[in-house]
């Protein structure tokens, strides 16, 4: 930042570097290994009195001289050129730090050069003795000149005590120097024979010509004990977080990776062609072809040491873009670009913000990234994202795959590069129709109270069901209700029956026929493991039925009722009514009947971030765009081949690889749960943690399609945060809950919730759940700003949906109806649409029994509360019914 920009758009500085750092590398190795092959091959030939040998030397030093001493100094000019424009600061900071090393390695260098011109020129001129000192010269100066240059480089990836000292002698012996010595040492003795082919190869004698490769080919094998062992030394003297970011998350590390192994083993194989006797023209196409594999291999090897440094160049020091480590926290606070020397933008206005971005972009992302470039092209990069999901994407970098530095600066500024980013598309924002609920008259069923003997109360589980309805590309939430029932034989003392009982269901008109909106029956064999029958569940439920009995519940219940919220006639409406009938089974007598709303959206909001639109008219569902979107970005991450799969026509359930208890799926294990894993993720990348995060995904918010939360709690403003948390504190919980897992653990390090990590409970998803009564002490008015989260029940049994009231027969849910529904509730799709069974029994939409009116089941009046305390009273919020 302190520096002018090289703006490399299509080819920037960095790539650059590497093509010419691993071609002076590759020479760079042998000019090393070259010399001490020359003087010990010298030295043979002396030895054994091989005039034919001393001869093949003589000529190899030729081409040695010209590869090494040309080529290479050259492009050793070319890479302190290239650095010095693109990274000046950080090779300033080598210069200054290491310029009696810099200086102590000409010195070598400049020894290499006359030795070598001296054995050159000189060579039948000088006797053996003094020509094989000459030899030794050289192979020594340019082993140290190895060894000067090896202590730079790797205290760069590993400063050590520098980093507390800035001594000289702290960094040169780093950590990586003596392994890195050793591995390249060996590397140098490995191109030596590679090279030694090149000339062996050109050897018109065929028998000396068998010789030497079988010579060379030593050289080439006997350096791999060393390499092996001296890498992993290596390997595991690098930082272990290094080693994980890089050698674990980094998907462009693990592509060096496999070029590095596989060219080992191509190199190795080919070089067997060499060894055994052959034609010479395949000799030499081999030979050739070897030179290729080498410099593969040599590439391979160092990307992996640069990749293993990210995100900084000089590790713990300074960034890529180079930014000092300890300037970072000043420049979020106080602003990146005010403090940018060369930036012609000091204030972010909105006539300038583009070009805002754009300096942004130069100074934090141009170092590894290109716009439409051969390498890390960002518009690729982003590609799927909205301005939002770039913002999202530039909020949470670094923080999980850290082998990029976090975005520094204001957040007007962070706007200001995910403006820019996003005007790098062609594509505008997705566009959404201004939906506006319809409201839907419900007919009220009749009840006497004077003559009906029974009451019939029917529920769904979950205030909300919610689905994916993207069956064609992916699906973590398939359809399948869930309902319950309760006949009640009212008297003094009311009875739950259920011999001899039959409770039937059916849906309102126009919802029949789901698999006309849904493509899950298509891929049901993929996502369930079996082919479904059109508009049957997977239980093999459809739209009209009869419920089981639950024995050990004693309690009428029916899964797997795969219904939409889209009805035929092209309305959406995501809370359709059910029709339920309780007939005695041995004369058929319909004792009684009620309704229910059956709550099921599939309004993900996926699309604000991943792009495309909602699927089903612009009003709900994941969009075909969105979805392989989506399974793009998790490929990229993770390495999967989700959207291949899927466009094969083979779509996949998360829930195969990710453990979820609401659709019993015990996934793959090492695996993060379902929940820790979405929550997880987006906590580190949602800018927001309060109620505009949970709507991004859960259908909540008070001016979507859906409007979930439409209970007595959310009328009087208590929103998601006061049960379940923020998103920070959310994800924290599921995950602590996630235990001995890597992943979870890399989730959770760089959340900061409002309630410190130390103290938040951990909980399972969907088992471990808010308690009522940690508001609701002794079922009496919560104490003002009370929340329940972190007071988590302790199993599945004590969730609200599953608990009953006092005397162990009602189920809590069947008087006060769904979570998000509690009773009174305000659906905007039509008045009392969630209150249809108060309304029947009582003729006000509380909670079954509310204002004292026992008498619904009892007959009577009650003097007591039998069910729970404080029961018998007025109910509190009279208010919000206005």
């Amino acid at each position: 930042m302190n520096y002018p920009v090289w703006e490399l758009y299509y080819l920037n500085s960095g790539t650059l570097v590497a093509i010419i750092a691993v071609l002076h590398v590759f020479i760079s190795h042998f000019a090393v290994g070259g010399g001490i092959f020359l003087w010990l091959t010298d030295l043979k030939s002396v030895k054994e009195g091989n005039a034919a040998l001393r001869q093949y030397v003589r000529r190899h030093i030729w081409f040695f001289l010209l590869l090494t001493m040309v080529f290479g100094g050259v492009s050793g000019v070319g890479i302190w050129f290239i650095i010095a424009l693109s990274s000046p600061w950080a090779t300033s900071v080598l210069i200054h730090t290491f310029v009696f090393a810099w200086a102590i390695e000409w010195v070598f260098f400049i020894v290499e050069i006359v030795s070598l011109l001296i054995y050159h020129y000189k060579f039948d001129k000088l006797s053996d003795k003094n020509r094989l000192r000459i030899a030794f010269i050289y192979a020594a100066s340019a082993w140290l000149s190895l060894f000067v240059i090896n202590g730079i480089i790797t205290f760069m990836l590993t400063p050590g005590q520098w980093l507390v000292t800035y001594n000289f002698w702290d960094g040169f012996f780093n950590p990586t120097n003596l392994p890195g010595l050793f591995f390249r040492t060996a590397i140098c003795i490995m191109f030596a024979g590679l090279f030694g082919f090149v000339t062996a190869v050109f050897e018109k004698d065929e028998t000396l010509r068998q010789k030497l490769l079988r010579y060379c080919a030593k050289w080439l094998y006997v350096p791999i004990p060393f390499l092996i062992i001296s890498g992993l030394w290596y390997f595991y003297s690098v930082p272990e977080n290094a080693r994980l970011t890089n050698f674990v998350l980094n998907q462009q590390t693990a592509i060096a990776l496999n070029v590095f192994i596989v060219s080992s083993v191509l190199l190795y194989l080919l070089a067997l062609i060499l060894i055994f006797k052959t034609s010479t023209a395949l000799n030499r196409a081999a030979v050739f072809l070897l030179l290729l594999i080498g410099l593969s291999w040599i590439g391979g090897f160092e990307y992996m040491r640069e990749y293993a440094r990210k995100p900084y160049v000089i590790y713990r020091y300074m960034y890529s873009p180079s930014i000092l480590v300890t300037d970072e926290e000043r420049l979020s606070r106080e602003g990146f670009l005010k403090h940018a020397k060369w930036s012609p933008v000091k204030e972010i206005t909105e006539k300038n913000k583009l070009l805002a971005g754009k300096e942004l972009f130069n100074l934090q992302c141009l170092s590894c990234h290109t716009i439409r470039g051969v390498k890390n092209d960002i518009v690729e990069k982003t590609k799927g994202l909205t301005k939002l999901g770039i913002l999202s994407q530039l909020y949470g970098q670094g923080k999980i795959r850290d082998y990029m530095p976090k975005f520094i600066g204001a957040e007007k500024e962070m706007e200001a590069l995910a403006d820019f980013l996003a005007s790098l598309h062609a594509k505008g924002e997705s566009k959404t129709v201004d939906f506006k609920p319809e409201k839907e008259r419900v007919s009220i069923p009749s009840f006497n109270p004077a003559k009906d003997e029974y009451v019939l109360l029917a529920w769904s589980t979950l205030g909300e069901k919610c689905i994916t309805d993207s069956d064609r590309w992916f699906s973590f939430l398939y359809p399948g209700s869930a309902f319950q029932a309760v006949l009640i034989k009212r008297g003094v003392k009311p009875e739950i029956v259920s011999e001899d009982i039959e409770i039937h269901y059916e849906v309102q008109k126009g919802y029949e026929n789901p698999s006309r909106h849904s493509e899950f029956w298509r891929y049901s064999e993929f996502l369930k493991g079996k082919k479904l029958p059109e508009n049957t569940g997977v239980t093999g439920k459809g739209l009209r039925g009869v419920f089981d009995y639950d024995k050990e519940k004693n309690i009428f219940s029916v899964e797997g009722v795969p219904v939409l919220p889209y009805r035929d006639d092209g309305t959406f409406n995501p809370y359709p009514v059910f029709e339920a009938k309780a007939l005695q089974k041995s004369t058929g007598k319909v004792l009684q009947s009620t309704k229910f709303v059956a709550p099921v959206s599939t309004e993900l909001r996926c699309f604000e971030c991943h792009g495309g639109a909602l699927r089903w008219n612009g009003i709900s569902g994941i969009s075909d765009e969105t979805a392989r979107n989506i399974l793009r970005v998790h490929d990229r991450n993770h390495g999967t081949k989700l959207l291949e799969s899927a466009l094969k026509g083979k779509p996949m359930m998360c829930q195969k690889c990710h453990e979820d208890f609401i659709v019993k799926s015990k996934g793959i294990k090492g695996h993060n749960s379902f929940s820790a894993s979405m929550h997880g993720w987006h906590a580190n990348y949602i800018p927001w943690k309060d109620e505009r995060a949970c709507n991004y995904c859960h259908p909540n918010d008070a001016k979507g399609n859906t409007r979930c939360n439409r209970d007595i709690h959310s009328k009087l403003g208590i929103g998601c945060t006061k049960c379940h948390g923020r998103l920070d504190e959310h994800a924290s919980a599921v995950l602590l809950s996630q235990e001995g897992k890597r992943t979870a653990q890399l989730l959770v390090r760089n959340l900061k919730p409002e309630t410190p990590i130390s103290e938040i409970n951990p909980r399972k998803p969907w088992i471990q759940q808010p308690d009522c009564l940690s508001c609701h002490v002794g079922f009496q008015k919560p104490a003002k700003n009370v929340r329940a989260f972190n007071k988590w029940i302790t199993d599945a049994a004590g969730l609200y949906r599953n608990r009953k009231e006092n005397t162990g027969k009602i189920p809590c849910i069947a008087c006060h109806s769904s979570p998000h529904a509690i009773y009174p509730a305000f659906n905007e799709f039509g008045k009392n649409r969630d209150n249809i069974q108060p309304m029947q029994y009582q003729g006000m939409p509380l909670p079954i029994s509310s204002e004292m009116k026992c008498e619904v089941c009892h007959k009577v009046k009650m003097q007591g509360s039998p069910h729970h305390a404080n029961m018998l009273r007025a109910f509190r919020n009279k208010k919000a019914l206005q």
